[in-house]
């Protein structure tokens, strides 16, 4: 059975400070602890709860074949959460938010599409151009590919998206909440924590936070699709066995 995080393990990250107390949104008082040199601080049991109700929603989506969009812009948070998307084969977006990611799908499957003719050498879009074209081209590939790299494989829209830093991502927030798609994310003192479905109140701003809790997600999931597949190739076994063992009795 998988452990939950600790109060210990989130103490050791520094999860449990917040922002100072004149830049706190007044929403987040049942996640507060106390305040300590003009700094509140978040009560960790309240985030352990938010993590068990968080990972239980997010199993039973990816139970059904559902995916997870990871965002995180922020730049000390980038390299984490590109990590965590791609150690359980989701999708993130750690360069800036494109308006429409969400609510203007298909306009970003077309770029996408743009930048796969692009990425091929053989693509006749290559064809008879000047050393300038072929620049301007190759410009225009490197953008489109850092926008899109997390992205790229997305054929449809996610089950639901993973936010670091609430405030920051509210574009991601708001298209994810006009199309009905549930938001977890973490989210710290000076966030309104009842703007998205599955709020985690921790430390945004630390590195060593953000990882220990994706790691958990990232872990849990795994977990799943590894018993997932367990089970499927347990069913073709005995499959396969009863298979041959009907084909012996019609032999016989």
């Amino acid at each position: 059975m998988k452990k939950t995080i600790t109060v210990e393990q989130l103490l050791d990250t520094g999860a449990h400070f917040g922002h100072p107390t004149s830049k706190w949104n007044p929403k987040f008082l049942p996640y507060i602890a106390t305040k300590k040199n003009g700094v509140h601080i978040i009560n960790l049991e309240e985030t352990i709860l938010a993590i068990e109700k968080a990972n239980k929603e997010i199993l039973n989506i990816v139970n059904e074949g559902g995916t997870i969009l990871f965002v995180g812009t922020k730049n000390q948070v980038k390299d984490v959460v590109q990590e965590a998307a791609d150690s359980c084969s989701m999708f993130y977006i750690v360069e800036r938010w494109l308006g429409g990611i969400l609510t203007n799908f298909a306009t970003i499957k077309k770029s996408i599409r743009r930048l796969e003719k692009l990425e091929k050498e053989s693509s006749s879009i290559y064809k008879n151009l000047t050393k300038k074209e072929m620049m301007m081209l190759e410009r225009e590939r490197i953008k489109l590919s850092d926008l899109h790299r997390g992205i790229k494989d997305m054929r449809y829209l996610p089950n639901a998206i993973f936010v670091v830093d609430v405030n920051l991502e509210k574009n991601a927030v708001d298209e994810a909440k006009i199309l009905g798609i549930p938001v977890f994310g973490i989210v710290d003192t000076n966030t309104n924590p009842e703007l998205i479905d599955f709020p985690i109140p921790a430390n945004d701003d630390s590195i060593k936070t953000v990882k220990l809790i994706l790691s958990y997600f990232v872990d849990s999931i795994n977990s799943l699709s590894s018993m997932n597949k367990d089970e499927t190739l347990s069913i073709n076994k005995e499959s396969e066995n009863s298979s041959n063992s009907e084909e012996k009795k019609g032999e016989e």
